[in-house]
């Protein structure tokens, strides 16, 4: 019997349904399991574990069942056993890490109605073939309740965005009191960024063609470097529950520093294959889990491949455009 099922020995089938909290803290307590024994598998390669954590792990609940397939993913299913989905737990282990250094890190920030949130963002291209590097140093200017003009200075350009207008809502939320309302729950959130009028009950609901989106919206969310208190870490939870989800270590941010990249190995939808180096890639730290910055592929304005990478430099809240913290 594998190392994962043991863990469950303990499990009582008796208990009560647990309430969503719990359910969620059950969830993530399993994943950080998964990973420590991941890690007691290969201790070459494994870092010290957080003092505290525990070595095993009790589920009171019969909602989850856990069933190892392989050493790097397995079927996890709701309520719903007839509809497992494969889940790449490296790429859980580094999201669900993500999420916990995140929480730890993580400054809460209250702007007001009036002010600006402001980022200054360092983007590299990187030609392929000659390999000529091209740096642009984008800022912008976000006002708080969407009521003022926003500035943003992207790849050398300048462009004025006009006060939001209610009814015409976009993604990632422009406004704070739009991003607070997004649930910081890791399910929760990604029933609620479906867009469903009526959204379904549980994850277990979505079909392989949502998948594809909820990742991709997921990204541009974690792209704000200032979000309400907990909704960065539940948007790392939240990708760790996408199914094919899948790591690249090795790979670098604009500063050069190295990480492991995260990105959904599967083609959008009406594509038959994912066309390579055009995968979004989230690239963390290898030690620590800290989000470093983005790898993507991209064209350069003379239609040349190429490689983009990005990382924050800088941000803040200010009380006008143009003023930086």
């Amino acid at each position: 019997m594998t190392d994962e099922l043991e863990l469950l020995r303990d499990w009582d089938a008796d208990a009560a349904p647990l309430t969503e909290p719990a359910r969620a803290q059950a969830r993530h307590r399993l994943l950080n399991t998964i990973v420590h024994a991941d890690r007691q598998r290969h201790p070459a390669a494994a870092r010290p574990a957080r003092p505290g954590r525990r070595n095993a792990l009790r589920i009171a609940t019969a909602a989850v069942v856990f069933t190892a397939v392989t050493g790097t993913a397995v079927l996890i299913a709701g309520e719903d056993a007839d509809a497992p989905r494969m889940v790449n737990t490296r790429a859980a282990k580094v999201l669900n890490a993500a999420a916990v250094w995140e929480s730890k890190h993580e400054k809460p920030v209250v702007p007001r109605d009036d002010q600006f949130i402001y980022w200054k963002r360092i983007i590299t291209e990187t030609e392929q073939g000659t390999g000529e590097v091209t740096t642009f140093v984008d800022e912008m200017w976000n006002s708080v309740d969407g009521s003022k003009r926003s500035l943003t200075m992207e790849r050398g350009q300048v462009f004025w965005e006009e006060p939001v207008k209610k009814g015409h809502g976009v993604w990632p939320p422009q406004t704070w009191s739009e991003l607070e309302k997004l649930p910081t729950d890791p399910e929760k959130l990604l029933l609620a960024m479906t867009g469903d009028r009526t959204p379904p009950e549980s994850i277990s609901e979505l079909g392989d063609e949502r998948w594809w989106d909820l990742a991709f919206s997921l990204t541009a969310l974690l792209k704000d470097p200032v979000l309400p208190p907990g909704l960065r870490p539940a948007a790392y939870e939240a990708l760790a529950l996408i199914p094919d989800m899948k790591v690249v270590p090795g790979m670098k941010d604009a500063r050069g520093r190295a990480g492991v990249g995260i990105a959904y190995a599967k083609a959008p939808p009406g594509e038959p294959k994912q066309k390579p180096g055009q995968e979004q890639y989230a690239i963390f730290d290898a030690q620590t889990y800290e989000y470093l910055g983005f790898r993507t592929g991209c064209t350069t304005a003379s239609g040349k491949k190429c490689v983009q990478r990005s990382y924050v430099a800088d941000w803040g809240v200010v009380d006008r455009l143009k003023q930086r913290p």
